[in-house]
């Protein structure tokens, strides 16, 4: 409208003929149909016929064919951007309704994290690169079990909704083995053969498994994943595989078994579980986001602001949008005296 009423004054002003400035009035509907609703957009329209019918009554004499003409585009235009814009709403529609769909999925998939898990502190952060979708194929779970605090980070390989059904079977079995199973190396295994008996062969999933059966120890199963990142008071160490131990999926194709990695865990001490979606990030000049020495600028006794300062710091570092799904999962044992009521 803005503009309708900006050519209407030009023309005024300057004192030209009508024909010179009618067609710019056809501007103004054909812009609105950008974000306005079909009426505003036909508002627009009858405003800017309405005063170019008042430029072409004032400029009078020859011509009054072609004013009319133009007038009718002018209406041709308010038409079509009409048309439009309501077919933008219903694909904005359509759009909300998945996007919504989506996050119920997601909910159901990856359960929210309470704070508080047993004796740790507990914070996620979950990014999909399909952005529009709110999902991807990264997964990650943290469930209390009668043999400790029991926990799970994933990358499904490959993407979209294949990549989603392979981690809801994966997080399925390992909810229920979590409960079942006493060693973790067994949760392992429930897990890799049900994705034996589910999967093709080119499909996979590398995954960290990890416990905690008893003070001041924690057991980690490493699947050819990321190794996690023990981050103490004063440093931050890589916890690679004793072993290496190939994804789940692909034990049939090498003789190595995933094996038990028990680790000192003491009050302060934080594990920091990730995708290969936040390692592998990179910039505009292609260098990959330094998870671990990040983690060192941003650690506080509080994980979700540590994570909170981690995400934010990565989405800088790409530039805004991840090209690939990226989790974090920081947990954290306070001392006794510290830990949150609830």
């Amino acid at each position: 409208m803005l503009i309708v009423t900006a050519v209407a004054l030009l023309g005024l002003v300057s004192g030209g003929t009508a024909p010179y400035w009618l067609p710019l009035l056809a501007v103004g509907p054909a812009l609105a149909a950008v974000t306005g609703s079909p009426w505003g957009i036909i508002r627009v329209g009858l405003l800017a016929v309405g005063l170019g019918a008042g430029l072409a009554a004032r400029s009078g004499g020859p011509g009054i064919r072609e004013q009319l003409l133009v007038l009718g585009a002018v209406a041709a235009v308010t038409l079509a951007s009409a048309l439009a814009g309501a077919r933008r709403r219903g694909r904005e529609q359509v759009l909300a309704d998945v996007r919504s769909v989506a996050e119920a999925a997601q909910h159901a998939l990856l359960r929210p994290v309470p704070p508080t898990v047993g004796p740790f502190q507990v914070a996620v952060r979950y990014s999909a690169a399909a952005a529009e979708a709110r999902i991807g194929g990264d997964l990650y779970a943290v469930v209390p079990t009668p043999y400790g605090v029991r926990l799970i980070v994933g990358d499904v390989r490959g993407k979209g909704l294949p990549a989603v059904g392979t981690a809801a079977l994966v997080l399925g079995v390992f909810r229920e083995a979590a409960y079942d199973e006493p060693d973790l190396v067994g949760v392992v295994g429930r897990i890799e053969r049900s994705l034996a008996r589910n999967l093709g062969s080119d499909d996979f999933v590398t995954a960290v498994v990890a416990g905690y059966p008893g003070a001041g120890r924690l057991e980690l199963v490493n699947c050819g994943h990321a190794p996690p990142l023990l981050v103490g008071e004063s440093n931050v160490v890589s916890v690679g595989p004793v072993r290496p131990a190939p994804p789940l999926g692909l034990s049939g194709l090498s003789d190595d078994v995933p094996v038990r990695q028990v680790l000192p865990f003491a009050d302060g001490d934080q594990l920091l579980l990730y995708t290969d979606g936040v390692t592998e990030a990179r910039n505009h000049r292609q260098e990959f986001y330094p998870l671990a020495e990040r983690v060192a600028r941003h650690v506080s006794p509080e994980p979700a602001r540590t994570l909170s300062g981690l995400h934010d710091e990565l989405l800088a570092h790409v530039g805004g949008r991840l090209r690939d799904d990226a989790a974090l999962l920081l947990l954290r044992k306070p001392p006794v005296a510290a830990v949150p009521a609830g």
